[in-house]
């Protein structure tokens, strides 16, 4: 038999090489490593269907600890291997791949497509109560923040706390649920640092908003506030602004003693060209409501508006909760339109845009104190025709009185109505006893209808 060449010998050597490490990286490509998991199931020498065969063969039941502790077990299985996870164990293989064998031990957590999630939800829940129970006692982190107090934007720095966190938790447990055992070790809760991006944003936005002005129009005057004398102390967290606006109390006082009109009483000049001084305690009028005038200011800085107008912020008494006579500045802001009505000389006077359009008698309350017509300067609250009056005479008995005119102008029942049952209209009826009305302004029937139609909603009724 004729010799090999050294020639040949080496090629036949290369080739039997090459035939080995072929053979071996197509094993290699197709096998999992000796000492390789799939969530803690071996599949150390098979290939990825082989390795899915034995997962859907040895469904894991779940143990979660937490801290050690067990907190959930099932013996039912939360998560379950099918022929739609075969990608997942292909990708299995390919991240333990080594071109040479290897025995390094190796679990590949992987998440099947199907998952309980009623026991999921179940797991979630074991967790989160023994966190929370975790944390009793211990103490809360707590964020940094930007605030604006005493006129200047700065950060509050952060303060540790030994609280734990559930943070990653969940993930963890969907992402390692087919292994069965879990161990969780949550981690303290990191509180939001000074130099996060949230807190220079909110230290961003408070700044802006501390350069900003604005112009608030009470009727006919204007006064420009700025930041300072609307805010005390303003933050800005999860991108809304939370205001205390006690800085602004003091100006809405000014501009109510200066301006508003409810609870004083009106120097008022009348029929008869004598300048009198009213009763405060009638319900005309309109006053600025700090509590809203804080929140239209601030919303006007946050929007940046140069000019809001007051109208909004009023508050008044009686049945209109709104406020009466603020767009009213003539007269004192009595205007032009308004019902007078004199108790001594038991008369009417009744004015549209500053012309006399009725002059009547009329019968107030009976002179006592259960009675009399009220004093101050009231509104009409609203009209009605016809209409029936109810309440309780000195006896204590009830009536009820058919009207064909009623303008209330008082929430204890006072206004204008005719009294066809009334005969005595002379100018002492109203002194004697039983002789007036309840406190309302009778008029005579011949005349109520005519005052009726002069009279219109929130008009001012001044009685002195």
């Amino acid at each position: 038999m004729q010799k090999l060449s050294i020639k040949q010998l080496i090629i036949i050597t290369l080739c039997l090489l090459v035939l080995v490490v072929g053979c071996m990286t197509i094993h290699q490509r197709r096998h999992f490593n000796k000492n390789v998991k799939i969530d803690n199931v071996a599949v150390g020498g098979l290939t990825a269907k082989q390795a899915l065969k034995k997962l859907q063969d040895n469904p894991q039941s779940p143990k979660i600890y937490v801290n050690n502790e067990l907190v959930f077990t099932d013996k039912q299985s939360v998560a379950k291997f099918s022929s739609a996870d075969k990608p997942k164990i292909v990708n299995a293989l390919h991240s333990q791949y080594t071109f040479f064998p290897s025995s390094k031990v190796k679990n590949i957590a992987v998440k099947p497509q199907s998952i309980n999630q009623d026991e999921a939800s179940k797991i979630d829940q074991a967790v989160s109560q023994k966190v929370t129970e975790l944390n009793n006692g211990r103490k809360a982190p707590v964020d940094a923040y930007a605030v604006y107090e005493n006129g200047r934007v700065q950060v509050k720095p952060a303060v540790g706390g030994t609280q734990y966190s559930l943070d990653g938790l969940h993930n963890k447990v969907e992402n390692e649920i087919a292994g069965g055992t879990i161990y969780l070790r949550p981690v303290y809760k990191a509180p939001l640092s000074a130099n996060s991006k949230t807190v220079q944003n909110e230290k961003a936005k408070l700044e802006e908003l501390s350069k900003r002005t604005v112009t608030y129009q009470v009727q006919n005057k204007k006064y420009q506030l700025n930041c300072g004398e609307i805010i005390t102390r303003a933050t800005y967290q999860n991108g809304k602004y939370h205001f205390d606006t006690g800085a602004a109390n003091s100006k809405i006082d000014e501009i109510n003693n200066t301006q508003a009109t409810l609870g004083k009483s009106f120097e008022f000049k009348t029929h008869d060209g004598s300048v009198i001084k009213t009763a405060d305690a009638g319900s005309y009028g309109w006053k600025i409501s700090k509590k809203q005038a804080g929140k239209t200011l601030t919303n006007a800085l946050v929007a940046n508006k140069q000019t809001v107008n007051a109208k909004n912020d009023i508050y008044g008494k009686g049945y209109n909760q709104q406020g009466t006579g603020y767009n009213t500045t003539s007269n004192n802001g009595i205007g032009d339109t308004y019902a007078e009505v004199s108790l001594a000389d038991q008369h009417a006077w009744f004015y549209k845009d500053g012309k006399c359009v009725l002059s009547t008698d009329i019968v107030s309350g009976t002179n006592n104190k259960g009675n009399e017509t009220p004093k101050g300067v009231w509104y009409i609250m609203y009209q009605q025709t016809p209409s029936v009056l109810r309440g309780l005479n000195d006896d204590g008995s009830k009536y009820a009185s058919k009207v064909q005119y009623w303008s209330p102008f008082t929430d204890s029942g006072c206004g204008f109505h005719d009294a066809s049952w009334r005969h005595d209209w002379s100018k002492q009826a109203y002194l004697a006893k039983g002789g007036g009305s309840h406190g309302c302004i009778n008029m005579h029937p011949d005349v109520a209808g005519q005052a009726f139609h002069d009279l219109q909603k929130n008009e001012p009724v001044i009685i002195y």
